[in-house]
This record gives C-alpha cells, structure tokens and sequence, in this order.
C-alpha cells in the first residue's frame, strides 16, 4: 500500500511540474532572461538533494584546513571557477548573470546549508540542466575537497585575497592584448601611432 501511495505521490508531482512549465512557458516562453519561479527552485533543490546519493551527501572532508589549503583553494577557484562564481562566490559575472538558472550567490543559505559532501558532490559530479559541468575524473579529489573548505569560507576573503585572486583570473587572447598595448604605450612605443589617430 505505501509503495502505491508514493507512486500517486510521485505521478502528482510530475503533473505539477508539467503544468507549471506549460504554463511558465506560455507566459515567457522558454528565454532564460527571467528569473526561475519559486516552484522551479524548490523543484530544482529538491531534484539535487534527491539525486546526491545519501553516502555521498554524509561525507565528511578529509582534508585538514590549513593557510596552505586556504590559499591553493583561492588559486584553484579564481582559475577554475570564477568566470562563472566570481572570486567571491556572488555569481555575478557575465556568464554567472546569463546561466539559466543563474550562477548561485554562494554566499547564501541555500548553498551554505549544503553538507560538506554534497558541495563535494556537486563540484564533482555538476548539475544537470544546468550551467554547472562535472570536473574532475570522479575519483576521490584532495582539490575539490579544498574547493569545500573555499566555499564555507566566502565570508573571510579580504581585499587582498580578492586582488591575488584576480591576478590568476583566466584571460582571453583579447584581454593579453589589450595588456600588450597599454604596457607598449606606458613605455612609450607607440608615440607614432597616437601621432597618427590626432
């Protein structure tokens, strides 16, 4: 009888979340310029705790924090994920702004409250439909436990942590030539340029 009431269960969640999309779908379409609903991000937090596998979303973090982890985990995530976290876990970057659902504020709640091992798992395993991919092989990863140990500490960053993190922010080609120029011009190189644009 209990297996039966959580089939119904199940089939009448189903129909909510199809007749929600229709009918968000009708009204906006399929852009992701708006925000999700309310129901579109209780579904979405409810699809993630139920997909983490429950060893997994127990796990404890065995790497010890340090001021050496602190520091590597601020290398790795201005490298690996700030274009779309921000150095400082707001989201609020370009691509972060422009993700559908759109990058998480870190900072908050619904990622703080998050087990140790299901931020791990998260980081290691992505998030369907989402803009969050897998990294790392699957296998157990020293990094993307220091990557947790990054995250609890969102609030501890300073100024100066901020400025180290964006040195080691990823550049495109246009950006590294951009730089060129500005260092070619600080030093003088190219006077018979600007001599030429007047």
């Amino acid at each position: 009888m209990k297996r039966r009431t959580g089939w119904v269960w199940l089939g009448a969640g189903v129909l909510v979340v199809v007749a929600s999309g229709i009918a968000l779908s009708s009204v906006n379409g399929l852009s992701t310029r708006s925000q999700p609903s309310a129901v579109e991000r209780a579904l979405a937090r409810l699809a993630r705790r139920w997909t983490i596998p429950r060893g997994a979303q127990n796990a404890v973090n065995p790497v010890a924090f340090s001021a050496e982890t602190w520091a590597e985990a601020r290398a790795h995530f201005a490298d690996h994920c700030a274009s779309c976290h921000a150095n400082n876990g707001s989201g609020d970057t370009t691509i972060g702004r422009n993700l559908y659902p759109k990058a998480p504020d870190m900072r908050l709640p619904p990622t703080q409250q998050l087990t140790d091992g299901e931020l791990y798992w998260t980081i290691a395993n992505g998030v369907r439909l989402t803009g969050m991919p897998a990294f790392g092989s699957g296998d157990e990863d020293p990094d993307t436990w220091k990557l947790v140990h990054f995250i609890r500490r969102l609030d501890q960053l300073t100024p100066e942590h901020l400025k180290e993190m964006e040195a080691l922010n990823p550049r495109s080609p246009a950006d590294m030539e951009e730089e060129r120029a500005d260092q070619r011009f600080l030093a003088g190189e190219d006077d018979d340029n600007r001599e030429g644009h007047k």
